[in-house]
């Protein structure tokens, strides 16, 4: 992760989003919570994920602005139970549509960039520029939170979806 600027980190994180979500075009409304051996999630619980983390990234944000302390990772949770919170993003989208997790992954993506494009370059990469982010090691600027809950996971969770298509097709 080294971005020179703002708009090589957004070019990045739409990139790789567009390659991630993608990968579901195709997929049929019976299959988004098919398991399959080999894959550790279904299509529907991939999006979710990434759906939680979009969110929750930008509340931590949101939260110092508002002048509260935000709550890493989220209210009820710990680093150590990350198995659980993502529990609890399957549940809050168990009941959409696969083509309307499609749809709002991209209006959330949409918010997504809107936060990064309203930060200034100082307050993407100078360690502690806010404080959610003082606890974290000195190489965690706000531009590393929002690269290991974004690029990161959108390139990794491509390869599981390509995955689960492949083990689907046999």
């Amino acid at each position: 992760m080294n971005y020179e600027n703002k708009q090589q980190l957004l070019d990045e994180i739409n990139k790789t989003a567009k390659l991630f979500i993608d990968e579901f075009s195709e997929l049929s409304e019976s299959d988004k919570d098919k398991f399959i051996e080999g894959v550790d999630r279904t299509p529907a619980q991939m999006i979710a994920y990434q759906l939680g983390w979009l969110d929750l990234v930008k509340s931590w944000d949101d939260d110092e602005l508002a002048g509260k302390t935000p709550v890493l990772p989220a209210e009820g949770y710990k680093w150590n139970q990350l198995g659980e919170l993502y529990q609890h993003f399957y549940k809050i989208y168990q009941d959409y549509s696969l083509q309307e997790l499609i749809q709002l992954f991209k209006q959330k993506l949409t918010t997504w960039n809107s936060w990064i494009e309203s930060l200034d370059d100082n307050t993407l990469f100078t360690k502690d520029a806010r404080n959610w982010t003082k606890p974290y090691p000195s190489a965690w600027p706000v531009a590393r939170f929002i690269h290991i809950n974004s690029v990161a996971p959108f390139k990794s969770f491509r390869t599981k979806i390509r995955k689960w298509k492949k083990l689907n097709s046999h």
